[in-house]
């Protein structure tokens, strides 16, 4: 008969045995998926109704990751993984809570504060996009303002490359940037018609843009203060018809002994 630590050593033995083995199977391909989508860990998305119409809006921890159009639900599952290298599924059943949900992304133009997942692109390209967050509703910057604000004045045409390359618009509004000569310029969300169309949602006279960078007006003085801005900045927009003068250029307003405005900054020298 087998004492007690001889039956543990067999039994003990035929554990490892069996252990060695699982370690030789693969588990199935449909098991990660489902573990990520049970614990909430990967990207989902949902269709959302833009001001430029049904888009997919793609989500995860961090926060937002992804804003595009498609032509379903599938294209969009593609056109993701191709562009970050990571599945997304559909966002599950369960009510969202917070930021991820279409109310909190609507207001997310009305300054609402709510969380990016930017961590695809390069530190430049990230604080080109979060300086871009900074232009408030129903305004707009060209180019050259933001790569002054980050530092980087040489780097216009890098700017524009990476609105261009933006993976959320619309939240983050790089429609709200223009070329440096006062012109719209393109957007990669359907052109420049549909930037237009955004910027009319927000209360922007973009065709009066258009008019005004064709006259070579590109700033906003008022006589009675002696500041000058972009034409779309608020205080701007207080001067009065009598007592604004234009000027094509920041030079030739400071030349003039005008400041610069201290919101919008249009000039180093704000």
């Amino acid at each position: 008969m087998k004492s007690r630590s001889a039956e543990m050593f067999s039994e003990t033995r035929s554990l490892l045995r069996a252990l060695k083995k699982l370690g030789k199977e693969k588990a199935p391909r449909s098991l990660l998926p489902a573990v990520r989508r049970r614990i909430e860990s990967g990207d989902f998305y949902l269709r959302w109704s833009s001001p430029l119409g049904p888009v997919f809006v793609a989500y995860n921890q961090k926060g937002i990751s992804a804003v595009m159009r498609a032509r379903s639900g599938g294209a969009f599952e593609r056109s993701f993984r191709k562009r970050f290298s990571r599945p997304v599924y559909p966002a599950p059943d369960s009510p969202r809570k917070g930021w991820q949900n279409e109310a909190q992304w609507a207001a997310a133009g009305k300054e609402k504060i709510i969380p990016f997942d930017l961590e695809s692109l390069s530190p430049f390209e990230q604080a080109v996009l979060r300086k871009a967050l900074e232009i408030p509703r129903g305004e707009v910057r060209p180019y050259g303002w933001i790569a002054r604000e980050i530092g980087r004045p040489k780097a216009v045409r890098a700017v524009g490359t990476a609105l261009a390359k933006n993976p959320i618009p619309i939240l983050i509004p790089c429609h709200r940037v223009i070329r440096s000569d006062g012109k719209i310029g393109s957007y990669a969300l359907g052109g420049k018609e549909k930037k237009m169309e955004i910027l009319a949602s927000e209360g922007l006279d973009a065709a009066g843009l258009e008019k005004m960078a064709e006259s070579k007006t590109r700033f906003w003085g008022s006589d009675t203060t002696g500041v000058f801005c972009y034409p779309t900045c608020r205080q701007a927009r207080r001067i009065s018809s009598g007592h604004r003068v234009n000027f094509p250029s920041e030079k030739e307003a400071l030349a003039a002994g005008y400041r610069p405005c201290k919101l919008c900054r249009p000039s180093q020298a704000a």
